[in-house]
């Protein structure tokens, strides 16, 4: 959700099933009966591009702002995800709650240095160029932020693996309408249509590339406490929802995302690859080296807590 001070619109983004990013906008007027309505195009302008994999999606950034707030974009600016280094993130955002780590938030700089975005200023003063008055909460806490660079990435990995998966579907059915049973090349390239992207999928769940965190890392919101609870847990075990937040976001090597909407609305073809690449991966079975940042423990607490998406 996103809102500036004295702006006629709230603007709304969400995850749709499929994982397809959806926008809105919302006005602020009063009204008997808000409406919220659904863009037809002009966020799409940015937010369906190679930045979102080519699909409506999410996007955050990190920017150099200048004392106006508004970009210095001649120095470039940096799509962030969960694989991105915290040095690099939050540059044009306010950031509250303790991190021990250098970033670019809570800084402005004027054009010929930027030497303040590398020295991470979190926690140093902040009202020469931002008024928390100003906003509904004082609130912009760094485990959100951390969370938000998650779902970012997982959630248009998500997008992106359904999108392709039904489009190599529906051209196998249209080549199957006009020249009859399928060549073995065309199912061939069908089926790696569907994976590839899969493949990726099941990479950002299990965290590939996830920048490490030197923490410990505390939010200042109760965002941390309220996450965590939200989860849904079979009798009083662990979840995938549970933070670390000391080396890494979460505890365990998987996305909660796993067991979202979203996920739950990928084509079967997709669920089943993943399914069955899971389970190769967590019974050893896997000699990529591509994952050898889950341990032999961490694969027996995820077989435990992904017992149900066995094949």
């Amino acid at each position: 959700m996103g809102w500036v001070p004295g702006a006629p619109l709230l603007e709304i983004s969400t995850a749709v099933p499929g994982g397809t990013a959806a926008f809105y906008t919302l006005r602020q007027q009063r009204s008997a009966r808000p409406r919220l309505l659904r863009d037809r195009g002009s966020c799409l302008q940015c937010h369906e591009s190679r930045r979102t994999l080519g699909v409506p999606g999410h996007l955050t950034r990190s920017v150099y702002p200048a004392r106006d707030g508004l970009p210095h974009f001649r120095h470039g600016t940096v799509d962030t995800d969960h694989t991105t280094s915290v040095s690099e993130r939050w540059g044009g955002w306010y950031v509250t709650g303790s991190i021990p780590m250098p970033h670019r938030g809570n800084a402005v700089g004027p054009d010929d240095s930027f030497a303040e975005f590398a020295a991470g200023l979190l926690g140093q003063p902040y009202e020469r160029f931002f008024e928390p008055a100003r906003y509904p909460t004082p609130h912009s806490d760094v485990v959100a932020h951390l969370v938000l660079a998650h779902q970012t990435k997982v959630h248009n990995s998500i997008a992106r693996a359904g999108h392709e998966a039904r489009a190599a579907t529906a051209y196998r059915a249209e080549m199957a309408r006009l020249f009859g049973d399928p060549s073995a090349s065309l199912l061939a390239s069908v089926k790696r249509r569907i994976e590839r992207p899969a493949e990726l999928l099941l990479r950002d769940l299990l965290l590939v590339g996830e920048a490490r965190l030197q923490g410990p890392i505390r939010g200042d919101s109760g965002f941390a406490q309220e996450f965590q609870s939200s989860a849904s847990r079979d009798g009083s075990g662990p979840s995938l929802r549970e933070l670390d937040l000391e080396t890494r976001l979460l505890r365990h090597c998987c996305s909660y995302l796993i067991r979202s909407p979203a996920f739950a609305a990928l084509p079967e073809r997709v669920q089943s690859y993943i399914t069955r690449r899971m389970a190769e991966i967590l019974e050893g079975a896997d000699e990529s080296g591509d994952f050898a940042h889950i341990g032999a423990g961490e694969r027996a607490a995820l077989r435990a807590l992904l017992g149900s998406l066995r094949p």
